[in-house]
């Protein structure tokens, strides 16, 4: 893949305290950016995805209209084409790699839209699962920047549930044997078709498969449904990457850092961007009541769930028309607003 660019952000102390230097953040940019600047949206990337696959509503007349809106996709550290372990040099080759934090993610992302794009504020952040985890950092880190904000199926830091959830796939993906001393030495095949079938019972909801509602999807049995659309996209992934975007996910917090040091109230309520939080009613990563007691805290915020029965994967509604019409409709009613 070669249809993304390369920001280079030299030296950057991460929140651990090592310097990882030659940071390398990926990115690609779709629209044109007007000439206030007005017009700029952020669009964060999920738990092991690419640019490429957050594209279901990027382009004219769809939610982030290219024809009005210019676009910047930032992808997640350790997902294979920003820095991550499957390209690192030494010394951060093996088990050598040092995690980056959601807060580290975000601060690198920021000096890509002011020293590239010279941007000053920001008519939108917004992402789905952990992009939408990266997108309440945004607003909490940055808050003047931040207009307005859309979370799809995140959360503002990883609930103790979601945590237990992440301990279970990453001891199912590291049972394989090529797991050896902190890190995967060779391809394993056997633990990331594992991972898939753990992944795929709490990404849809009970309901989803007690109707078979994979057929909708054009899987002809659930067997399909599991290999063609859960085992197919984690073997295409690095496992190595894998581990290091869990780590990312499970520590998520945006209170975590000096500015708010644990406070997550006054995380939550330092956020002055118009909010529109959208959770899957169906979701067992990131529950509504979470989100509920979040919007609580915050000065403009609104929930909206979303009716569903695709679970988390409501968020990503690719082969979903209905949910992806309503997400649609809420995100440009909330771009409309001040």
């Amino acid at each position: 893949m070669n249809d993304y660019e390369i920001f280079n952000a030299g030296n950057v102390v991460l929140q651990s305290g090592i310097t990882f230097r030659d940071a390398k953040l990926a990115y690609k940019t779709y629209g044109t950016l007007n000439a206030d600047q007005s017009n700029a949206i952020i669009y964060m990337t999920s738990f092991g995805a690419h640019h490429t696959d957050m594209l279901w509503m990027v382009g004219p007349g769809l939610a982030l209209d290219t024809d009005k809106y210019f676009v910047i996709i930032p992808n997640l550290f350790g997902n294979g084409l920003s820095s991550s372990p499957s390209n690192a040099v030494e010394p951060f080759t093996g088990d050598r790699w040092p995690n980056f934090t959601i807060a580290d993610n975000v601060f690198i992302q920021h000096k890509l839209i002011t020293q590239v794009f010279g941007l000053r504020s920001l008519a939108l952040a917004c992402g789905w699962s952990m992009g939408g985890v990266q997108a309440y950092e945004w607003a909490a880190a940055y808050p003047p920047m931040v207009k307005r904000l859309l979370v799809n199926c995140g959360a503002a830091k990883c609930s103790p549930h979601n945590q237990v959830f992440i301990e279970g796939v990453r001891a199912t993906l590291t049972t394989d044997p090529a797991f050896q001393h902190g890190r995967f030495v060779s391809r394993p095949e056997r633990g990331l078709r594992a991972m898939a079938r753990n992944y795929a019972a709490m990404a849809m909801s009970q309901t989803f498969y007690r109707q078979e509602v994979w057929r909708e999807a054009g899987f002809s049995c659930l067997e399909d449904f599991l290999v063609m659309s859960w085992e197919a996209n984690f073997l295409k992934r690095d496992a190595n990457n894998l581990l290091a975007q869990m780590w990312s996910w499970q520590h998520a917090n945006i209170a975590a850092n000096q500015r708010y040091q644990g406070d997550f109230t006054a995380a939550l309520k330092a956020i002055t961007a118009n909010a529109l939080i959208m959770p899957s009613v169906t979701d067992l990563y990131f529950q509504v009541e979470d989100n509920r007691l979040e919007v609580e805290q915050m000065a403009r915020a609104r929930l909206l769930p979303i009716e569903s029965v695709w679970g988390h994967r409501a968020g990503l509604p690719t082969a979903n028309k209905h949910d992806a019409a309503f997400i649609t409709r809420a995100i440009k009613d909330l771009l409309a607003q001040d």
